[in-house]
């Protein structure tokens, strides 16, 4: 089963002459792991919002959780939202709040909208975030403000909101471009656990192709706003990051 599916999707942003995103087909299945590789401004970023509901194509279908995204009205986009959650690669945390109210907060959009105004959480709500934070291994940072913890903390406190948020579709956008290497892993070992003990299904943008060769189960690879290469993880060449680089030119 697709959750996300694109036909002749076509982006562009003001004042460019050629689309930031051209896609003519991509489909990713109910629980994939997939990667998205290549040069910076190559669409990654831009195809990760596309489905976040973030930006609308000018052109082309969007499907997301057998949702056509079409002319889509301000409540109904908040609903459509709710499933698909977002892990970003500034952490995108409230840095005065606590580890337990960040993640709190990614129920939101399971709350009536009149009543998260309010903050009116449940006890269901916030035993829901607990789990999440214990999840992450985060418990003894429960009322720790984040913006004192350190930068793989801050992203653990991040893929425990989409935890919280029960997130269907978990998108992280170049979640690890700040952190050392050996935390980059441990952060991408992170979402793939919870992508496989959630059965979720993540898309990743990724700057570099040996952490999506580890962590993922299909690697895309974009230039130009288009598909140039896909294939299993496994299959993660030095033949196809030349293509999708394009390296030998």
């Amino acid at each position: 089963m697709s959750v996300v599916e694109l036909r002749g999707v076509k982006v562009h942003y003001p004042g460019q002459t050629q689309p930031a995103l051209d896609i003519d087909a991509l489909r990713i299945g109910e629980g994939e792991r997939v990667a998205f590789i290549g040069p910076s401004g190559c669409g990654k970023t831009t195809l990760l919002r596309l489905v976040n509901g973030y930006l609308e194509a000018q052109s082309g279908e969007l499907r997301v959780l057998d949702t056509l995204y079409t002319n889509v009205s301000r409540r109904r986009a908040r609903a459509l939202r709710t499933p698909v959650g977002f892990v970003f690669q500034s952490f995108n945390l409230v840095e005065r709040a606590t580890v337990f109210d960040n993640v709190l907060w990614g129920r939101l959009g399971r709350v009536p909208p009149l009543r998260s105004l309010f903050g009116g959480f449940s006890s269901t709500d916030k035993e829901i975030a607990m789990q999440a934070i214990e999840e992450v291994d985060l418990i003894d940072q429960l009322g720790q403000r984040a913006d004192t913890l350190s930068g793989g903390q801050q992203q653990r406190v991040g893929v425990a909101r989409v935890l919280a948020q029960e997130a269907q579709i978990v998108l992280a956008d170049e979640p690890v471009s700040s952190l050392d290497p050996s935390l980059a892993d441990d952060v991408l070992s992170l979402l793939a656990e919870v992508s496989t003990n959630h059965e979720v299904t993540l898309l990743m943008s990724l700057h570099q192709p040996e952490l999506a060769a580890r962590h993922a189960q299909r690697v895309v690879g974009m230039r130009h706003g288009r598909v140039v290469w896909q294939g299993a993880a496994a299959e993660l060449d030095a033949a196809a990051i030349e293509t999708i680089y394009d390296r030998a030119a």
